[in-house]
């Protein structure tokens, strides 16, 4: 984008995920990645149930590295009834989460209508190097669409925000003022950033993220917005548990929020029992869903708490199709739904 104007100062704003879609884009996992070591096979049925399930709601866009990788893609999902609502594109990733090496989408009201941002990308703090194809995504997806992008030069992965369509956006300390990702930029220049490229205005800061979050503490795994002035976010009944202290403080610091002059309603979901996978934990989440046009995806663990998620969710979506998947083997890649999915949403 050659224009000096930020988005924000051009009229842009970035969407609510319950705000419709025109799409959501994926990026099909590679078998020599290392998302998903010793188990590649075993997750695809998951990905399967998940393209099925969007691509009841809305066109699916899929990110391959070349033919022979679309192919190994169409061999799980050619069975799927809705294929023409399924579409691949040549755009080379390393690893899978497209919320984070995706586009973070912005509309406005006159043309072009659509915009896409292009975050800086290290894949969490250098921590899974090589990130060079997923690095570049956001501008070969928009290229593709023929949209304005705007380069903020700020590492942020999409997973780390989560906002409400009308100025508000969750975040959280642990992840945002991390070193690993902008150490020359202070709390001040990161919000200003926020503000400029997403036409945001409030910045709500949760502290810490749960146990055996490689992200440092993504708020997708923590608290969501469900409606302009409504949050879930996961509580851990277990005062035994490592996650009941941070946990607890963040959802003191939500009773202390407002948006738009507005107390937070506040809406708690339960966190599954601890999945410890070769001697790690594995950072399972309920709030990890996904809201599509006419469905909402939800990881689930066959976990006695399951169950209250889910009716916790379709509670908060009444008019759209909650639909729990188990996610015991996608969430050995440490992430589910929501760290797979980036909306783009429509206009018109």
């Amino acid at each position: 984008m050659s224009s000096s104007r930020t988005p924000a100062e051009l009229g842009y704003r970035m969407p609510a995920e319950w705000e419709r879609h025109a799409a959501t884009w994926l990026s099909w996992p590679r078998r020599e990645g290392i998302s998903f070591p010793d188990s590649f096979d075993r997750v695809l049925p998951t990905l399967r149930d998940m393209v099925g399930a969007l691509s009841e709601s809305e066109p699916v866009c899929i990110n391959v590295i070349n033919g022979a990788h679309e192919a190994e893609a169409r061999a799980v999902l050619d069975p799927l009834p809705r294929q023409d609502r399924i579409t691949y594109y040549e755009i080379p990733t390393n690893e899978p989460w497209c919320r984070d090496h995706g586009p973070i989408f912005l509309t406005r009201g006159e043309e072009p209508k659509l915009a896409a941002v292009d975050w800086d990308y290290n894949a969490w703090g250098n921590k899974y190097p090589p990130f060079d194809l997923d690095e570049v995504v956001p501008t070969r997806i928009a290229e593709l669409l023929k949209v304005p992008v705007f380069y903020p030069r700020m590492i942020l992965e999409g997973g780390s925000i989560d906002v409400n369509g009308r100025g508000s956006l969750l975040t959280s300390e642990s992840c945002l003022l991390n070193k690993n990702r902008n150490p020359d930029l202070s709390r001040e220049e990161i919000e200003t950033r926020l503000r400029a490229f997403l036409g945001v205005k409030e910045i709500l800061w949760l502290g810490d993220g749960i146990e055996g979050d490689d992200t440092d503490g993504h708020i997708d795994d923590l608290a969501r917005f469900v409606s302009e002035t409504k949050v879930v976010t996961v509580v851990e009944q277990d005062s035994g548990d490592a996650n009941y202290k941070p946990l607890q403080e963040n959802l003191a610091r939500l009773r202390e929020m407002q948006v738009a002059g507005r107390k937070i309603e506040i809406i708690t979901l339960p966190m599954p029992g601890k999945i410890v996978r070769e001697g790690m934990r594995l950072p399972a989440s309920y709030a990890n869903f996904y809201i599509a046009n006419s469905v909402v995806l939800v990881p689930t663990f066959t976990d006695p708490a399951d169950e209250a998620a889910l009716s916790v969710l379709q509670k908060c979506f009444p008019n759209r199709r909650v639909i729990g998947i188990d996610c015991r083997e996608l969430i050995w890649g440490l992430g589910t739904f929501h760290c797979l999915t980036q909306q783009q949403p429509a206009v018109s």
